[in-house]
C-alpha cells in the first residue's frame, strides 16, 4: 500500500515535464476532511476558459480513512483565475453528502504540478493537483 503514493508521485512528475501549458485535464490527490469524515480525496476533472479564467468540474471519491473504509463519491465545479507563476485562487461549490461552498488556491511547484488548498464550512483538503 505504501508503494501506490510513490508510483503515482513518479508518474505525476514524469507527466509535469511533458504537459502543456495549455493544461485541460485535471487529475487530484488531497488529504481532506469532508462530510464529518478524515480520508483521502482522489478526483478528475476538465477544466476550459480563457484569459487566466477557468471553469472545471469535477468527479471523485472520499476514501474513509475510519474502521469501514466506505468510498463516498461526489461532483464539485470550481471557478479559478491563475495569477501566471504566482497562484491559482477562485471558489467552488462541493456537493457531497451536502452542498459546501469553498475557497480554493492553488501554488506551482512545476508546470503541470501545483500544491492546492481547499477551505470552507465543513470542508478542507490539502494536496496536489496535476494538469494534463
Amino acid at each position: 500500500m505504501t508503494r501506490i503514493p510513490l508510483i503515482g508521485g513518479a508518474i505525476a512528475a514524469a507527466l509535469a515535464s511533458a504537459a502543456p501549458a495549455s493544461a485541460q485535464i485535471v487529475l487530484e490527490a488531497n488529504g481532506a476532511r469532508a462530510d464529518g469524515r478524515w480520508g483521502g480525496e482522489l478526483g478528475a476533472g476538465y477544466g476550459f476558459g480563457a484569459a487566466g479564467f477557468r471553469l472545471t468540474p469535477m468527479v471523485g471519491a472520499l476514501v474513509d480513512r475510519g474502521d469501514d473504509d466506505t468510498v463516498k463519491p461526489y461532483g464539485r465545479i470550481e471557478a479559478t483565475y491563475a495569477i501566471p507563476l504566482v497562484a491559482t485562487v477562485g471558489a467552488g461549490i462541493r456537493a457531497g453528502d451536502d452542498l459546501r461552498p469553498y475557497g480554493t488556491v492553488a501554488l506551482p511547484l512545476l508546470p503541470a504540478i501545483s500544491l492546492k488548498g481547499n477551505a470552507g464550512p465543513h470542508y478542507f483538503a490539502l494536496g496536489l493537483r496535476l494538469g494534463l
